[in-house]
């Protein structure tokens, strides 16, 4: 009499259609378990490269039981034997069937090379997401005491990845991913973000100097265009040697077009007029944000290459080169805005203010500069 299914009934499982890795995982396990000689050909491969802990716990498996000199049919059940046993004290469910089927899911035992270099490939490039994952976390860490050290630490470790599987595989010519990559999203404008640009614009009408020296901040660096165009009206006021107040930014401005972008010439008399702070201290904020922003986009990049299969590892490590290389242009910026300068103003030479600044100063300590930070991580 049949079956009929009741409610309580559950289908077996079956997972869901695998990934091709998994079928070369499989495939190089079950030319290993033909051919156990094969061994001495992946020595470089670690357990750690397959995706399925069970088949990195069979490859462990294999090199710690001796392998037969002789393979005869019963020589290789014994070790097959020896070999399930040993992988089944770090992956229990593993069975005598699922190695059969293994041996059954490998086309050519002679291919083993071949499936070893796929899973090469495919933990290289689980590798990359996995340093990239770790930037994304780095600039969004708001824990840290130095967050610029903190990402740029996270960067170099990529970096350094990135170098170390170039030895294994070089890059090719015309290897970079066609991957569409994701736009950058705009700067995150908050009130201190907003806060800094104003100060920094205030700030940097009553010292020319400084903004003479401060080449290293971009327009890309501001969160809103408005004050970015204002920024390059003093520096090419500043620059240029001309009178620099409010009234003659406000006329720079007019005919750089900025005052009909929505900012009135009152509001730009009105934000140029409340100075506070030295003019690199608040730039070296702005940068920062630039830093922290640009290392987040170019994680999102380099992840978006890792989630296109279609990229080869050397596509890979070319998208990721080229992507790192555009955030060292802010980064270099940043440092050079971090450096310690020796003609900050001194601290009478400005007024004091109840808005955003810097956190403590001290008497001995110019007002340009924020109180000691951590620095012992920053890269020179």
């Amino acid at each position: 009499m049949p079956h009929t299914p009741t409610p309580d009934d559950e289908p077996p499982y079956e997972p869901a259609e695998r990934d091709p890795a998994h079928y070369a995982e499989q495939a190089l396990l079950g030319a290993l378990l033909l051919t156990p000689q094969l061994l001495r050909t992946t020595a470089g491969l670690e357990p750690g490269a397959f995706a399925n802990p069970a088949h990195g716990a069979l490859l462990a498996a294999m090199h710690t039981v001796p392998a037969p000199k002789e393979q005869g049919t019963q020589t290789g059940l014994t070790w097959l034997r020896a070999v399930l046993k040993e992988a089944r004290q770090k992956a229990p469910a593993l069975t005598a069937a699922y190695l059969h089927l293994l041996i059954s899911a490998c086309p050519r035992s002679e291919h083993g090379g071949a499936y070893a270099a796929m899973v090469r490939s495919e933990h290289a490039r689980r590798s990359i997401r996995l340093h990239a994952e770790t930037l994304a976390l780095a600039a969004d860490d708001v824990t840290v005491p130095d967050r610029p050290a903190h990402v740029i630490a996270a960067a170099d470790a990529l970096a350094r990845h990135l170098d170390s599987l170039s030895r294994d595989f070089p890059a090719r010519a015309g290897s970079l991913p066609r991957t569409p990559v994701p736009a950058a999203k705009p700067p995150a404008i908050d009130g201190e973000a907003d806060d800094h640009e104003r100060m920094l614009l205030a700030s940097a009408v009553v010292r020319p100097a400084t903004v003479r020296e401060m080449r290293w901040l971009a327009v890309e660096d501001f969160a809103r265009p408005a004050h970015a165009g204002l920024w390059q009206c003093i520096a090419a006021l500043a620059h240029r040697g001309d009178p620099l107040d409010p009234v003659t930014v406000m006329w720079e401005a007019q005919h750089r077009g900025i005052l009909v972008t929505g900012m009135p010439p009152s509001e730009v008399l009105a934000l140029l007029g409340d100075a506070a702070g030295s003019p690199d201290y608040w730039g070296t904020q702005i940068v920062e944000r630039s830093l922290l922003a640009r290392a987040r986009h170019a994680a999102e990049r380099i992840t978006a290459f890792t989630d296109d299969r279609a990229n080869t590892v050397h596509q890979l490590l070319t998208g990721g080169r080229r992507t790192l290389a555009e955030l060292a242009s802010v980064r270099r910026r940043w440092q050079q805005a971090a450096r310690p300068s020796s003609g900050s103003p001194a601290p009478s030479e400005a007024r004091a203010t109840s808005r955003a600044g810097p956190r403590s100063v001290s008497v001995s300590q110019p007002l340009g500069r924020p109180a000691a930070r951590p620095t012992a991580a920053r890269t020179p």
